[in-house]
């Protein structure tokens, strides 16, 4: 009667901790899986960067324009809320084919890669759990003017700061990179 007592109270007590072990894995995959989302969007951008030219920021207060030949005028900003650039094999002479990354009010990370340049174009990057934090988040760009007013590289840092929401529980996060363009410009 003992042994039968202490076999169902430990029997108990092994369920319990297994059926936790697994709830606290499962949590782990998912949030494992918004963390290589939001790896991704920080590679996907910077790898598309290093490969283009002509890069655009915009500053607070700046518009993307729809479609015009200001995509094509490279600019610098210290911090911007989005990026526009000539993808690799784009043609400078076409207004409709930059790529522009850029930060919602949101706390979302948007992409186009062809104009005319609306919310129709976008396509949404980051997971609805991630929010970013757009007062601390930004694209800084140096360098970007041309060769005749400029001499140094062209240099972009991305800075991703905000929180991934998962079950009602907030994990922050902070990712910064930085990327220089292949095709010299100095």
């Amino acid at each position: 009667m003992i042994a039968v007592s202490l076999f169902i109270v430990i029997t108990t007590l092994s369920m319990g901790t297994l059926l936790n072990a697994n709830l606290l894995h499962r949590k782990a995959q998912n949030m494992r899986s918004i963390m290589d989302n939001l790896n991704f969007v920080m590679e996907d951008i910077s790898r598309n960067l290093r490969i283009g030219y002509n890069y655009r920021c915009f500053e607070s207060g700046d518009e993307i324009p729809s479609s015009s030949s200001e995509m094509d005028t490279p600019r610098s900003c210290e911090s911007g809320w989005a990026i526009a650039f000539e993808y690799t094999y784009g043609n400078p002479n076409n207004n409709d084919d930059q790529w522009v990354y850029y930060i919602d009010g949101s706390g979302k990370i948007f992409k186009s890669t062809a104009g005319p340049y609306d919310l129709a174009s976008f396509t949404q990057l980051t997971p609805d759990e991630v929010v970013i934090d757009t007062a601390a988040s930004s694209f800084s760009v140096l360098g970007a003017e041309s060769i005749a007013t400029n001499s140094q590289q062209p240099f972009v840092t991305i800075k991703l700061v905000g929180k991934i929401t998962y079950q009602n529980v907030d994990t922050p996060f902070a990712l910064q990179t930085s990327v220089s363009q292949r095709l010299i410009d100095i």
